[in-house]
C-alpha cells in the first residue's frame, strides 16, 4: 500500500544548482526546509543544502529544531518568532539552550517584548528583528523598532554582547504589495521599494550602536525575483542580502517530481452497486479501483482557493456545488484524465471510479497524482 514520490534525481539536481546560482549571483541564498521538507522531507533537503555549500537554513518552528541540528552542521533559523507567553514552545526553547551547539541557532523576534524577554539571558542569544511588512503578519512596524531598539535594556544587552542581532528579516507577499507608495522609480517593483524603505531606516539605526557586528547590516528576505534581488543590491548597497528560497528551489520543476499511488484492488461492477461506507453508487458498468493514497497522506485535504479572476471563482463555485451533491473529483489520473472518487477518501487509499470502456488497470499499476506537496507526506521517495 504504497503512496510514494518518483524524483529524478537529474534533472531535480540541474535545477537546484540553477535556481542556487542565479541566486547567489545577488544574495546569500537560505533554503528553507520547514514542514514536511515540501514532501521530500526535511532531512533529504538538510543534506542538498550542504551539498549547495549552504551556511544556514530556516525552519518553521522550534520543534523541527532538533532533528535538523543533528543533520546539518551550518546555523539554523526559526521562522515562527519566539513567544515566551508560548509555554510549551518557550519550554522546549530553553532546552533547546542546553544543547552543546545552541549558539548555532537563530530566533526570529517579532514583538518588542519578546525581545526584551531575552535582555534578562545570561548567554549570548543571537536574533533576527523581524520588521512588519505588507503581507501584515508578524513583526514590528516603524515606531515599535525604532522604540524597542532605543530601550535601555536591550541597548546594554546589544553593547555586552547578550544579544547577538544578525540582522533585519522581511516576510515579503507574493502579490506586489497594493499599498506601498511609490516615488523611487517606475523600474523598481513595490517589493523593491518596500526593502529598500526598510533597509535605509535599519542601516541608519545600526550605524549608531556601540558594538556593531557584520552581520547586523544583513537583510533577510523572501520571494524575491533575481532582477529584484539585483535592483535592491544596486539600490542599497551597504547592505547584506540573504534570500530565503523554498519552494521556488525545491519544487520550481515539476517535471523531476511524480507523485503515484499503487492500484491495489479493481472491481468492475453492474450499475447500481453500492459502494463504499456511504453506500453510493457509481456510473453504469463502471470499475471501482482501490489505489494507495489517502487522508493520512494529505490526500482529499485542501486548503481555500486563493481565487483571485472571474474564472478561478466561477472554477471554484462549479466544484463545491458537484461536491454538494456527493461528487468529487480526485488527484489520481488514469489513461490521461483525472478520475472521480467513489466517496471522500480513506486513511490510506482512495476508491476511484473508472467508466465504462476505459483501459483497465492491474493491481500493482501506479497512478499518477496532481498533489499539493507542502501537504503530502509520501511513504517512500523513489529516486531514479
Amino acid at each position: 500500500m504504497s503512496f510514494t514520490l518518483l524524483l529524478n534525481s537529474s534533472t531535480w539536481h540541474q535545477h537546484i544548482d540553477s535556481v542556487n546560482d542565479s541566486v547567489s549571483a545577488h544574495a546569500e541564498m537560505v533554503p528553507v526546509i520547514k514542514g514536511n521538507g515540501y514532501g521530500l522531507g526535511q532531512h533529504r533537503l538538510a543534506h542538498e543544502t550542504a551539498r549547495l555549500g549552504s551556511t544556514c537554513v530556516a525552519v518553521g518552528t522550534v520543534y523541527e529544531l532538533a532533528d535538523i541540528l543533528d543533520v546539518f552542521a551550518g546555523d539554523v533559523v526559526v521562522l515562527e518568532p519566539f513567544e515566551p507567553r508560548d509555554a510549551a514552545a518557550a519550554h522546549l526553547w530553553a532546552r533547546m539552550l542546553e544543547r552543546r551547539d545552541a549558539q548555532r541557532v537563530i530566533r526570529t523576534i517579532a514583538r518588542p517584548s519578546a525581545l526584551q524577554a531575552l535582555t534578562q539571558a545570561v548567554t549570548s542569544t543571537r536574533v533576527l528583528i523581524e520588521a512588519r511588512s505588507s503581507m501584515q503578519r508578524f513583526g514590528m512596524d516603524e515606531r515599535e523598532l525604532l522604540a524597542t531598539l532605543a530601550d535601555g535594556s536591550v541597548r546594554s544587552a546589544i553593547a555586552e554582547g547578550r544579544l547577538e542581532v544578525a540582522g533585519l528579516t522581511l516576510h515579503l507577499p507574493i502579490a506586489q504589495p497594493a499599498d506601498e507608495a511609490g516615488g523611487r522609480g517606475p523600474h523598481l517593483s513595490a517589493r523593491v521599494r518596500e526593502v529598500c524603505r526598510w533597509t535605509g531606516l535599519w542601516l541608519a539605526e545600526i550605524s549608531g550602536w556601540a558594538r556593531q557586528s557584520e552581520s547586523a547590516a544583513a537583510i533577510w528576505t523572501s520571494h524575491l525575483s533575481d532582477g529584484e534581488l539585483t535592483a535592491v543590491e544596486v539600490a542599497a548597497p551597504g547592505a547584506t542580502l540573504r534570500a530565503r528560497v523554498g519552494t521556488r528551489l525545491w519544487l520550481g520543476d515539476r517535471s523531476s517530481l511524480t507523485a503515484q499511488g499503487t492500484v491495489l484492488a479493481v472491481h468492475p461492477l453492474p450499475g447500481g452497486t453500492h459502494v463504499g461506507y456511504r453506500q453510493r453508487t457509481g456510473p453504469r458498468d463502471g470499475t471501482l479501483v482501490v489505489v494507495s493514497g489517502g487522508t493520512g497522506h494529505g490526500i482529499g485535504l485542501s486548503a481555500p482557493t486563493p481565487a483571485s479572476s472571474t474564472r478561478q471563482r466561477v472554477v471554484t463555485a462549479g466544484t463545491g456545488a458537484l461536491e454538494a451533491v456527493g461528487k468529487a473529483m480526485s488527484p489520481f489520473t488514469w489513461a490521461g484524465s483525472r478520475r472521480w472518487f467513489a466517496e471522500p477518501p480513506h486513511q490510506h487509499h482512495s476508491m476511484i471510479w473508472l467508466p465504462r470502456g476505459c483501459v483497465i488497470p492491474a493491481v500493482g499499476d501506479q497512478m499518477t497524482a496532481e498533489i499539493r506537496f507542502t501537504t503530502t507526506r509520501f511513504d517512500a521517495v523513489i529516486e531514479s
